[in-house]
C-alpha cells in the first residue's frame, strides 16, 4: 500500500475484509473479529501466514506472522523472533473500525472497560499490563476468599490481595482517567463535525481502598467475589446529553465509535510522533455524503488509512492508491 488513503473495492464477499484482517494480523499480532487462532486458518489448511513491510517514521519494517493451529503464533519484526506475537503492538499501532466493533458503544460495561485499557496500552506503553496485573490480583483475591469462606484458609491470608487490589486498582483508574482526559477534548470536535453535539467520555468508578475492600470484606466472602474496583467501572460515551449506549441510534452510536477512532488517532500521534494505521471496513455505506466528505478529509490528515467500500463512488475524494478486491487476490486497479 502506498502511503495516504488507500481505498479497497470490491463487491460484498470477496475478501475485503480478510484484507483488513490479514493487515491488522500482522501487525499487532491478533483478529479484530476473533481471538481463536485457529478460525484465521483457511478449512484444509495446515496453517496461515500474513506479512507487511513498511516504515515506521525513518525506519524500515517488515513484521510477519504465522499461525500452526495447536503450536501458537509465531511472530517476527525484521526476521527476529518475538517472544510473543502480541508484542507487536509495541511496534506499531493499528486501530481498526469494523462494524461488529459498535459493541464499545452499545455493548455491556466490559466492552468499553477492554477497549479503554487498550487505549491506556497505546498512549501510555509502560501501563500496558496494568489491566492484566490489576486481573490477576483480583482472581488472586477471589481464590482466597473463597478458600476462606469453605473454611480451608483464614481471613488474613486475603489481606495481602487486598492490598494489591487497592494498589493496583487506584493506578489502572488514574491511568485510565489520564486516557480519558487525553481522548475527550479530541472526541468532542470530531463528533461534532461528524453531526454529534456536546460529545463528552464520562468515567464512572471510584479507585478502590484498603478501607472500602475491608468494609466489604463480609460481603465478598459470602459471594466469593470482589465487589467493588474498576474491574466493575464503565466509561459513558455522551453525546447530546444522553448516554448512547441506552438512548443513542445505531447511527448516533456508529459516529461516536468513528470519533473515538478519529480521536485516539490524534492523541497517539501527538504522543509519538508517528500516526498509527488505520483500517476502516465498510465505513462509508451508512454516511450521508457530508459525513463521507468530512470522514475521508480527515483520515487523508491522520497518516495511512485503508478504507474498504463496495464502490469507488461511495468515496467523495481521490483516493491516494485504489485496489480492486477478487476472490484470492488484490491488484492496482489500471
Amino acid at each position: 500500500m502506498r502511503p495516504g488513503l488507500v481505498l479497497a473495492v470490491g463487491p460484498n464477499g470477496v475478501g475485503k475484509t480478510n484484507l483488513l484482517e490479514a493487515i491488522h494480523v500482522a501487525t499487532q499480532g491478533f483478529s479484530p473479529r476473533t481471538r481463536t487462532d485457529a478460525q484465521l486458518v483457511r478449512f484444509g489448511d495446515a496453517g496461515a501466514r500474513t506479512a507487511v513491510s513498511g516504515r515506521h517514521g525513518d525506519v524500515g519494517l517488515e513484521l510477519e506472522v504465522t499461525i500452526r493451529p495447536g503450536e501458537g503464533k509465531r511472530a517476527k519484526v525484521n526476521g527476529a523472533p518475538l517472544r510473543a506475537a502480541e508484542q507487536l503492538r509495541t511496534t506499531v499501532s493499528t486501530l481498526v473500525f469494523t462494524p461488529d466493533r459498535l459493541g464499545v458503544v452499545k455493548g455491556a460495561p466490559v466492552a468499553r472497560r477492554a477497549y479503554f485499557d487498550r487505549v491506556l496500552g497505546r498512549l501510555f506503553p509502560a501501563r500496558a499490563s496494568l489491566s492484566v496485573e490489576y486481573g490477576g490480583a483480583v482472581a488472586q483475591r477471589n481464590a482466597s476468599l473463597r478458600r476462606a469462606a469453605g473454611g480451608y484458609s483464614t481471613r488474613e491470608a486475603i489481606e495481602p490481595w487486598s492490598e494489591q487490589v487497592a494498589t493496583l486498582g487506584a493506578e489502572l483508574v488514574a491511568g485510565r482517567l489520564e486516557a480519558i482526559a487525553a481522548l475527550e477534548p479530541v472526541f468532542a470536535e470530531r463528533a461534532e463535525e461528524l453531526g454529534l453535539a456536546d460529545g463528552a467520555l464520562r468515567y464512572e468508578g471510584e479507585p478502590p481502598t484498603r478501607a472500602a475492600l475491608d468494609s466489604a470484606l463480609a460481603r465478598d466472602l459470602e459471594r466469593g467475589t470482589t465487589s467493588l474496583g474498576p474491574h466493575l467501572d464503565d466509561v459513558v460515551i455522551v453525546a447530546g446529553g444522553h448516554d448512547l449506549r441506552s438512548f443513542g441510534s445505531q447511527g448516533e452510536q456508529r459516529l461516536a465509535l468513528l470519533a473515538l477512532l478519529l480521536a485516539e488517532a490524534e492523541a497517539i500521534t501527538e504522543r509519538n510522533g508517528i500516526p498509527p494505521l488505520l483500517l476502516l471496513d465498510d465505513v462509508l455505506s451508512e454516511l450521508d455524503p457530508r459525513r463521507r466528505l468530512i470522514l475521508a478529509e480527515r483520515v487523508r490528515r491522520s497518516g495511512q488509512a485503508l478504507v474498504t467500500a463496495t464502490d469507488p463512488s461511495l468515496l467523495p475524494a481521490e483516493p491516494d492508491q485504489l485496489l480492486e478486491v477478487s476472490p484470492g487476490a488484490v491488484a492496482e486497479a489500471a
